[in-house]
C-alpha cells in the first residue's frame, strides 16, 4: 500500500489515543478472539506500533506480538514504540504477504488496513487466515468513512475531507469497507463469531488532528491541494483549537472475528 500519512509526532499521539481507545471498547472481542496472556498475536499493517504494544503488554512475556507493516519508517516508529517488551518484534512485510509463519497465531489482527488496499480486501483477509491456527481467530477493524461527521461543522474542514476520500476513491480505496468485514471473513472460510458496527461520540480534544490532515503531502502530490488550502485548513484547526465547547465528532467502525475451522484450516 502507499502510505498516506505523515507519521509525526501528533500522528503517533493520535495512534495512541485509538489503540487505548480500542482497548477499552472491545473487550468481549478480545476475549472472543483469545487475546489474553500467553496467546501468541500477530498485528498486520501495525503502522507506528501503538496497538503492537497494546497486544503485547496484553499478552506478557509468557506470549507473543509479532507485528508487519510494509512502510520501514512505520516499522522504525514502532521498534520504538515496543522498546522493553522482549515478547514483542516488528518488520517490514506486505498485508498478503507478511513472512510471518503460517498456523503460527492464535489471534491475527488487522485494523484500518483494508480500506486502504482497494482491490486486495479479499487477499489479505485469506494470507490472514493462513497465519491463523486451527481454532484461532482472525480479528478485523475497518471504517465507514462516508459517516464521519463533524458537529458542528467547519466548511473548511469539511472540505478537507472530502478531498481526502477523493484522494482515496482515486486510489481504488474503499471507505466503506467496514460493512463488508463479516463477508470478508466468509469468503475467506472462516465464522464469523462477533460483528458490530457503531461508534462513540466524542469530544474533539484541541490539537489532536485527523488522518486527513496527516494525508496532507499525499493530497498535494496528487494535485488535490495546494499551499494556499494547507493555510486554509491549518487556520480552520488553529480556530477549533480555541472553541471553549469542544467540537462533537460521530465515529462509524466495524470489528469482526472470525474463527478458523479446526478440521481444515484456512488458506
Amino acid at each position: 500500500m502507499t502510505y498516506a500519512l505523515r507519521l509525526s509526532q501528533e500522528e503517533r499521539a493520535r495512534y495512541r489515543v485509538m489503540a487505548e481507545m480500542a482497548h477499552a471498547g472491545e473487550v468481549a472481542e478480545w476475549a472472543t478472539a483469545g487475546i489474553a496472556a500467553g496467546a501468541r498475536v500477530a498485528d498486520i499493517g501495525c503502522g507506528p506500533g501503538a496497538m503492537l504494544r497494546v497486544l503485547a503488554e496484553t499478552v506478557g512475556p509468557d506470549g507473543r506480538a509479532d507485528g508487519v507493516d510494509s512502510h520501514p519508517g512505520a516499522v522504525a516508529a514502532a521498534q520504538e514504540e515496543i522498546t522493553g517488551l522482549p515478547q514483542a518484534s516488528v518488520r517490514v512485510g506486505q498485508a498478503t504477504d507478511s513472512g510471518l509463519e503460517p498456523d503460527a497465531y492464535d489471534a491475527v489482527m488487522c485494523r484500518h488496513v483494508l480500506a486502504h488496499n482497494g482491490g486486495k480486501e479479499a487477499a489479505i483477509v485469506a494470507h490472514l487466515a493462513t497465519l491463523t491456527r486451527p481454532g484461532g481467530a482472525v480479528f478485523l477493524v475497518d471504517i465507514d468513512g462516508a459517516a464521519i461527521r463533524l458537529h458542528p461543522e467547519d466548511p473548511d474542514l469539511t472540505d478537507l475531507n472530502q478531498r481526502y476520500h477523493e484522494l482515496h476513491r482515486a486510489r481504488g480505496n474503499d471507505l466503506t469497507v467496514g460493512v463488508k468485514l463479516g463477508w470478508l471473513l466468509e469468503q475467506a472460510g472462516l465464522t464469523v463469531e462477533a460483528f458490530r458496527g457503531g461508534g462513540p461520540m466524542l469530544r474533539v480534544p484541541p490539537f489532536l488532528r485527523p488522518p486527513s490532515w496527516a494525508a496532507r503531502d499525499a493530497l498535494v502530490a496528487a494535485g488535490l491541494a495546494d499551499a494556499d488550502d494547507l493555510a486554509r485548513w491549518e487556520a480552520a484547526f488553529q480556530r477549533a483549537d480555541q472553541l471553549v465547547e469542544r467540537p462533537w465528532m460521530s465515529v462509524a467502525s466495524f470489528v469482526a472475528v472470525g474463527r478458523v475451522p479446526v478440521s481444515s484450516p484456512a488458506g
